[in-house]
């Protein structure tokens, strides 16, 4: 049997999956940005909202470019798949600052910035793994980030166990716990779905190494 090659008919693909992860670090910036500097929250919130639309611009021609593609690069599924669950990294980060500026939260806390610190070095991992994507020889560093990314998001539920025991112990104020949870269920669910990026990619290369 034939082996499979990564030189594709269409490399469009690799260069549409590395802008939407670039895109990905820049909204995850734009969050740490928003939690360490406090301020001007209805703008950094509005620049991470723009980001999120250019999220779903990308997902979109990557969708589109894979119904006019004969020969693809990967299988179609995994495709998909990658698009939409990079775009949900972003979307989850997006619904977290979203819900900073609509609850008129007073004052970050210091598990949101830990975990706005974990989002940004996820999201610097999925850039790092999918742009060797496309490189057959580099498959084995490919999963070496995503290795490393599968320790961050347990890094992650740890800072959001501690966030959420200490949100329930120090307030008595049933209004500010559940603003506080859902933005860090927000917050903790970007960082599973970079998992998810790691596994999509895992897949990828146990199939076609």
């Amino acid at each position: 049997m034939a082996k499979f090659s990564f030189v594709p008919r269409e490399e469009k693909f690799f260069d549409l999956f590395v802008d939407s992860a670039r895109n990905l670090v820049k909204a995850s910036q734009r969050l740490k940005d928003l939690l360490d500097n406090w301020g001007d929250i209805g703008v950094k919130v509005a620049e991470i909202t723009e980001l999120e639309h250019e999220g779903d611009s990308i997902t979109h021609q990557i969708v589109a470019l894979l119904h006019r593609t004969f020969v693809t690069p990967f299988d179609r599924e995994d495709i998909a798949l990658l698009s939409h669950t990079m775009d949900d990294v972003t979307d989850f980060v997006h619904a977290a600052a979203d819900a900073i500026y609509i609850y008129k939260i007073q004052e970050p806390t210091e598990r949101a910035k830990e975990l706005a610190e974990t989002i940004v070095q996820a999201s610097e991992e999925v850039e790092k793994a999918v742009i060797l994507l496309k490189h057959r020889s580099q498959l084995n560093e490919m999963i070496e980030h995503c290795v490393e990314l599968n320790r961050l998001e347990n890094r992650a539920d740890e800072i959001y166990r501690l966030a959420l025991g200490e949100l329930f112990d120090n307030s008595k104020d049933t209004a500010h716990v559940i603003k506080w949870r859902e933005i860090y269920e927000h917050m903790e669910s970007a960082t599973d779905r970079c998992e998810d990026v790691a596994n999509v990619l895992e897949g990828v290369a146990l199939k076609h190494a």
